[in-house]
């Protein structure tokens, strides 16, 4: 007779991989987000069901465009690399409509989280029609080369996210800067998703609010930079929600960051905008009607 119930012989075996988790809990987990187009949607909810697991570290990858089993290959060895580095099984969101495609994908060793998948397949239960399986059928009304503009600016913004690379800055529109978690990341995604903006951001750091001066890769993009602030109480519970404890999140760490920044926005004549009650609607529309940047898209 077979019984759903542990045996005494499985019990630790249930418990190490219970102490496991605990000791994965802070671990840093790799995230994919994997599309047949332009990975916009898987991105976006992506990073948003991530969101809800704000103590744990996510390194994440977008890999767009996968419309072929060799691009599929492709993004089944990235994935598989980062499982045999982190030892945890990467979580892989997709919107790959393809199902030859996405069986490939699915193949890696991953957590896959198809999007699309169970949501088109109770659909087409529910009415009683098949879906057409066409790739990319919600831009089909889409003027192209409006649509081109929009994406090569999102992936602009995500290129040049967080400092990560300065090379590209000549060609960027807009350079946000403030301290971290002032809201550099959402605000240069949104003013590329909605108005075709190509924004970079760059946090400063300890050492360059120290020195008052701004790091030299931004020196000569000076007319281009712009600056978010944001109030010290609710800094502080932003960054206690991400590093509770930490000296990063102390009131005082905060206040003596905010203080460096803002001197340094003073000294070098720099813009800037105290972000702290306002939406990212808002702050975008702002900047623009501060810099007189204009929309790049229709």
């Amino acid at each position: 007779m077979y019984s759903n119930s542990p045996s005494e012989q499985d019990m630790p075996t249930i418990q190490n991989r219970h102490a496991l988790r605990l000791d994965n809990s802070q671990a840093v987990r790799s995230a994919f987000f994997i599309s047949d187009g332009t990975a916009i949607t898987a991105e976006t909810l992506g990073r948003s069901i991530l969101s809800q697991f704000a103590s744990v570290p996510f390194e994440t990858r977008v890999l767009p465009y996968v419309d072929s089993l060799e691009r599929a290959e492709d993004a089944v060895q990235q994935i598989n690399i980062a499982y045999q580095r982190d030892g945890l099984l990467p979580l892989v969101f997709d919107t790959i409509v393809n199902p030859e495609i996405r069986e490939k994908v699915n193949s890696a060793q991953g957590c896959n989280l198809d999007m699309y998948e169970g949501l088109i397949g109770r659909i087409a239960e529910e009415i009683a029609v098949e879906p057409d399986g066409h790739t990319g059928n919600a831009h089909d009304n889409v003027d192209s080369e409006n649509y081109k503009d929009r994406i090569d600016a999102v992936h602009f913004a995500l290129d040049n996210d967080d400092g990560a690379r300065t090379r590209h800055y000549s060609m960027a529109d807009i350079i946000l800067i403030g301290v971290s978690r002032s809201g550099k990341t959402p605000t240069s995604l949104y003013l590329a998703l909605q108005f075709g903006i190509r924004a970079a951001n760059y946090p400063l750091t300890e050492d360059d609010l120290y020195d008052n001066q701004l790091p030299k890769s931004l020196r000569e993009h000076k007319d281009k930079l712009f600056g978010l602030i944001i109030n010290t109480d609710r800094l502080v519970k932003i960054r206690q929600e991400r590093r509770a404890g930490s000296r990063y999140s102390s009131y005082q760490q905060v206040q003596q960051e905010q203080r460096a920044i803002q001197g340094i926005y003073i000294s070098q004549g720099i813009p800037s905008l105290d972000v702290s009650e306002m939406s990212v609607e808002e702050i975008a529309t702002r900047i623009l009607q501060m810099t007189g940047l204009k929309r790049r898209i229709g």
